[in-house]
């Protein structure tokens, strides 16, 4: 049976033109079957942009659309048929495998929370994404589902990241760091002390504390802290990436010579590009809930939607859910 995907197809800022361009993208490409929740006219009127065969695309109408400025509570207290409410609801019935939206992360998790429940043993879900390192790849979570946390959820989401990256990561032995603001055990708060503490105890890869300055080194695989900083911390990088491209763009333009140098290195600098480049990454799965809930970009682009639908289909094709939960229990 071909896997269904339920895409929130208001959600995102370009929403939802952007999301309908990336999910009949992803229809046409792969073998799966996608149900675009929202409005149907609006729905319509995106699909009629595109020409020829649709791939196995239907609409499933959400009457209520999530702002930005919403709330999450009054969200699931005021809008019971809004489209993330609704596309979450298709996982938690099993007629849709997994969903994905761009759309408010807040309203996301509260929908995802409610519709789905918890794993055994996990309080907290948390927001796993996987950035580039210059050894492969790491785990950062929580990027922004829990913005206050206690040492019990920290230590959830060590063991939470150590299982996914086994799962879908391939890694045998996941390399855990604590985020702080030094590598010795007594810096950083209370918070981050005490779980320091915690997981030096724990049968876990625990390598200690990590500093912003190692995200992308490699040092760690699983990178563990409460979503505000991790959240603040990814945007950093974000920044950091866009701000280097347009100054680099300046520089390769300021001259003859480095117009020739520049047209010498495109190809690597493309590559670099695209190995940090969001997009290529698609979104990012919200650990702990039971069920399969990606989480994108709200800037997301119609290949950033199209590789979000593609994660979304692999990893419910592998089962990884399931097989988190199951890691996570044993361990």
């Amino acid at each position: 049976m071909a896997i269904t995907v339920a895409v929130d197809a208001m959600g995102g800022d370009r929403a939802p033109g952007v999301v309908v361009d990336g999910a009949v993208s992803a229809a046409r490409r792969l073998d799966i079957h996608i149900a675009l929740v929202g409005v149907r006219a609006e729905l319509e009127s995106a699909l009629a942009r595109h020409a020829g065969s649709l791939g196995r695309v239907e609409i499933v109408e959400a009457e209520d659309v999530v702002a930005m400025h919403d709330a999450p509570l009054a969200v699931f207290r005021r809008k019971p048929r809004a489209s993330i409410r609704v596309a979450t609801a298709l996982v938690a019935d099993g007629q849709a495998s997994a969903v994905f939206s761009a759309g408010h992360s807040g309203a996301t998790v509260l929908a995802a929370h409610g519709a789905l429940g918890m794993i055994t043993g996990v309080d907290r879900p948390a927001l796993g994404v996987t950035f580039p390192t210059h050894h492969g790849a790491a785990l950062l979570l929580d990027a922004g589902a829990s913005l206050e946390c206690r040492p019990d959820h920290l230590v959830q989401f060590a063991r939470m990241g150590a299982a996914y990256a086994r799962v879908a990561m391939a890694l045998d032995d996941p390399r855990v760091g604590l985020l702080s603001i030094g590598e010795e055990a007594e810096k950083g708060n209370g918070l981050i002390r005490e779980t320091h503490a915690r997981l030096r105890d724990m049968a876990l890869n625990f390598i200690g504390n990590v500093e912003a300055r190692d995200l992308f080194t490699g040092r760690a695989d699983v990178i563990v802290c409460d979503g505000f900083t991790g959240n603040i911390a990814l945007k950093v990088g974000e920044g950091l990436v866009e701000a280097v491209e347009e100054m680099l763009g300046d520089e390769l333009g300021a001259d003859i010579t480095s117009q020739i140098g520049a047209r010498l290195t495109r190809r690597a600098f493309e590559r670099i590009k695209q190995r940090v480049d969001y997009a290529e990454y698609g979104a990012a799965p919200l650990l702990g809930v039971r069920g399969l809930v990606l989480v994108g970009h709200g800037r997301s682009s119609a290949r950033a939607v199209e590789n979000a639908i593609a994660l979304a289909a692999r990893l419910a094709a592998d089962g990884v859910v399931e097989r988190v939960e199951t890691e996570f229990c044993a361990a």
